[in-house]
């Protein structure tokens, strides 16, 4: 009995201890500044018209800087929240909520209601990865789901841009099973990865990534695919480390990319787009000259929030909304911002390589492999330095599957990241006695 209330003070201490080390200056600082960002931005956005005042800007702000505030600083006494983490994707999320409202009112409050679930199920997930201790059945079910989501837009989407990855929700609107399917393929791979190490062992993995790769080259949706291998690619090196098969791994990515060169007209049109917008300029070259534009006018600093001309990108809040942001706030902030999302991705890592399980850190692992990539695709694809993927920025986007899923990855940092902080308390028990 002394022994376990010796080991209950220990914990509690440490905890204490953790508290007090994730209410730090900087991550305080990081939460005082969303919340001016969204109060200034949205005050500005009510008052823009003369002799009336935006009650819907209002209202939204007095609902986002509370929801901000309070995940960052207190959310983390109660549940297992990195809150340098947690700090970072607010930020990401208020920026996304604050340009959207400035350009579509409508997309703004529905980012904002996103945004509120996205929390709910971070939350979840957080405890699902703290607490659970076995994922096998977790894992099999994903499998299964994964699979059926996927077949979803083949039997019941439309084409649409040259893909079929879009299924309607009544009362719900546009869904995009995909972007939740990347969870059960993290999950997956991570979980047989973890636990065998030959490539026959691997092979549930390998053989239900490989059927949501056919099933997403049926739909078309190329950009996800390439999201989907690359992540792949990554979790099997650093599962094993063997350089020859990853390499032809990478080799074989390349001959995807070849044949569905081939046989896609509108991966062919994307690549021309790339090397030659101008040959087309009012039609296939035209979003992403529009967005070069906008990149170009907003200079250094931006000509302010809410100004310039963002309805000239026809997917403005979805593909190009980093445009839109370098147009409203300048190329300093959008230089900031990708700054955010790599100091997201090294705490990130920070967090995984504490883990003590090869499955938790392959998990983690899995997850900023895929927001890096995806974050990487998108924006290398709005500044034509690669040619244009059709992927969604992660946080930033509008849209409610994509800001979910991101949202339940972060939820997979925050389990992981308590579960090391378990180890360490033990770690430190045993020390003590």
């Amino acid at each position: 009995e002394a022994r376990r209330q010796r080991r209950e003070a220990a914990l509690a201490q440490d905890r204490r201890r953790a508290v007090s080390r994730a209410g730090g200056a900087s991550v305080t600082a990081i939460a005082l500044l969303t919340a001016l960002f969204e109060t200034l931005g949205l005050l500005l956005v009510a008052l823009r018209t003369q002799g009336t005042l935006d009650g819907q800007a209002v209202t939204l702000m007095m609902v986002m800087v509370p929801l901000g505030l309070i995940s960052t600083l207190a959310l983390p006494r109660i549940l297992p929240v990195d809150t340098l983490v947690m700090a970072l994707t607010n930020f990401l999320c208020g920026v996304s909520v604050v340009v959207l409202y400035t350009v579509s009112p409508k997309h703004g409050i529905r980012q904002a209601a996103f945004y509120a679930a996205g929390l709910g199920v971070m939350a979840v997930m957080s405890l699902i990865i703290w607490r659970m201790k076995r994922f096998k059945a977790l894992t099999l079910l994903a499998m299964v789901l994964g699979i059926v989501a996927l077949a979803l837009p083949l039997a019941f989407g439309e084409w649409n841009n040259g893909a079929k990855n879009w299924i309607e929700v009544p009362g719900i609107g546009s869904f995009q099973p995909s972007e939740l399917v990347k969870l059960s393929v993290i999950l997956a791979l991570a979980y047989y990865f973890s636990a065998h190490r030959t490539v026959l062992q691997m092979m549930p993995a390998l053989v239900f990534a490989a059927a949501c790769l056919v099933m997403l080259m049926l739909q078309r949706d190329l950009g996800t695919a390439l999201i989907y291998y690359l992540t792949t690619l990554v979790l099997f090196y650093a599962a094993c480390g063997n350089v020859p098969l990853t390499v032809l791994g990478m080799g074989g990515g390349v001959g995807a990319a070849i044949l569905g060169y081939e046989m896609f007209a509108h991966v062919k049109v994307r690549v021309a787009m790339w090397r030659n917008p101008w040959s087309d300029p009012t039609d296939k070259g035209y979003q992403i000259i529009q967005a070069l534009l906008a990149i170009g006018s907003g200079g250094l600093f931006g000509v302010g929030l809410g100004q310039g001309t963002p309805e000239q990108i026809p997917e403005y809040h979805n593909d190009f909304i980093f445009a839109v942001i370098c147009e409203q706030m300048g190329q300093i902030f959008g230089l900031l911002l990708i700054g955010v999302y790599v100091v997201l991705i090294l705490r990130g890592v920070t967090l995984i390589t504490r883990a003590r399980r090869s499955f938790s850190m392959l998990l983690g692992c899995g997850v900023l492999a895929m927001l890096s990539i995806q974050t990487f695709m998108i924006v290398a694809g709005v500044i034509k330095m690669i040619p244009l993927t059709g992927v969604t920025m992660p946080f930033l986007s509008y849209g409610g599957s994509s800001l979910i899923s991101c949202m339940a990855m972060i939820g997979i940092l925050h389990g992981i990241g308590a579960k090391a902080q378990d180890n360490l308390e033990e770690d430190i028990l045993a020390v003590r006695e």
